[in-house]
Parts: structure tokens; sequence; C-alpha cells
């Protein structure tokens, strides 16, 4: 019989086809392949999108850190780069009282829950979803009025100030730089003010990591300290993190 049709066209076979049989896959997994397919397509042809946005997208789609989080529960792919340094470190400890600045989405709150922290208040000048066991409010940390809000939440010193902070990019380098910079030195500051003797302080900076002044700062009143970029961390990121274990009170 002809593999044609009358009008030309190929004839369609009924029959399954000669070969390599496919290998059977969870009804779960092609799903997901499937969304992620479509995905795909949607960062493909969405108009309107800058190409900075676009690859950001397609980044995202494709980052293992992220697929993870989704999988683990977790707000963001963040969360593992605070549970790396936590396990390299040894930051978090049962009972301890944490802050956590920079907080949105909230992944670094929640791996202080599952790690047990016994309070945890965090700050972001974004809106953050409730997470069981942290209280988190929306304000500008640059507020001069925030540290002061935390404080009087804390109603104490705490064990850890961890900052995830990070300055909205203007593209100019310079002014970036020192944006970030301001940042880091405001809550390391907040951290002279609140931690109890032998608490520790991890922040993100970026570039050549935390200026020479701060950094003399912190050697000075903590035993330890050192920089470390987490696997977790993208690898074209400029983003490092400073971490200052044993707080000297004067």
């Amino acid at each position: 019989m002809s593999d044609e049709r009358k009008d030309g066209k190929p004839r369609m076979s009924g029959s399954k086809p000669s070969g390599e049989k496919r290998s059977w896959k969870a009804k779960s997994q092609v799903k997901a392949e499937a969304q992620t397919r479509m995905m795909d397509q949607r960062v493909k042809t969405a108009r309107g999108r800058k190409i900075s946005s676009t690859l950001w997208l397609k980044r995202q789609l494709n980052d293992p850190y992220v697929k993870k989080a989704k999988l683990d529960g977790y707000r963001s792919r963040a969360a593992y780069k605070l549970k790396e340094l936590d396990d390299q470190f040894k930051l978090l400890s049962r009972g301890d009282i944490v802050v956590d600045l920079g907080a949105a989405p909230g992944g670094w709150s929640q791996v202080a829950v599952e790690r047990k922290a016994k309070q945890i208040i965090g700050i972001d000048i974004l809106p953050v979803g409730p997470v069981a066991g942290a209280d988190i409010i929306e304000m500008d940390f640059m507020d001069e009025k925030a540290p002061e809000v935390l404080i009087n939440m804390l109603g104490g010193q705490a064990d850890l100030v961890m900052s995830d902070l990070a300055a909205n990019t203007t593209g100019h380098k310079n002014t970036d730089h020192m944006r970030t910079v301001a940042l880091v030195e405001a809550a390391a500051d907040f951290a002279l003010q609140v931690l109890k003797p032998g608490g520790h302080f991890v922040t993100k900076v970026f570039q050549g990591g935390a200026e020479v002044n701060l950094l003399n700062t912190l050697k000075h009143r903590f035993e330890y300290v050192r920089h470390a970029k987490p696997k977790a961390s993208r690898v074209g990121s400029p983003e490092i993190y400073l971490v200052a274990k044993g707080f000297r009170a004067k």
C-alpha cells in the first residue's frame, strides 16, 4: 500500500513505531516537564519584556536551587546559602534569638525556624508573607527609626544578626557600590548594638568584600572574621558573605 494519500500528504499509521521503546515516566515527571516547556516558551515569546528580564527568567527557570527550593518548601534559593553558612560556621543554635535584616521573601527566617531558633525578628521594605515562628515587619531598615523598632521588638539582646540586604542597582558601578557599603555598615552597626557577648553576625557583601575600615572594626570586636561564598550562590554573582563570630562586648 502506498505511504501517501490521494492528496499527496503522508498517511498516518496507527501501529506502534519501530525501534527503541520509550522509557516509562511518572505522570508527575511528565507534568513537570510539560510545565517547564510551557514556561520556557512564555519566556521566549513574551512581548515588551526587556532582554535583561528575559535572561533573568530563563536563569531562574534553569537554576537547580530554584527548583529544589520549590520542592523543599523554601521561599527562595537563598535558604540554601544560609544552610551552607550555618553548616560551615555553626551560626545557629537551638533557642537562639535571631534578627533577619532584608528578610524578604522569608527563606532565611524559614531556616532559622527549622534550626530551632527561639525568637526571630525580621524586617524588609517589601511585604513578606507570614512565616510560622517569625515576626517580620514591613519597613525600610535604612529608616532612622528602624533600629529602635527592632530593639523594642527584641526586648533584649540577640544571638545572631543576619543580613541579606541588597540595594536596588542603578547600573552605575560606583553608586551601586556605595549603596551596598552603606547597607553593610548599617547592618554591622546594628549588630554591634544588639548582640550578646559571644554572638554572631553574617552579612552579604559584594565585589572585594567589606570595606577596610569596617573589616578592621569587626576584627577588633569579634574573635573570628571570614569571607565565604556558598555553593548556592551563583558562580557569576559578585556576592560573598562576611561571617563574624564571637562578639566581644566592650
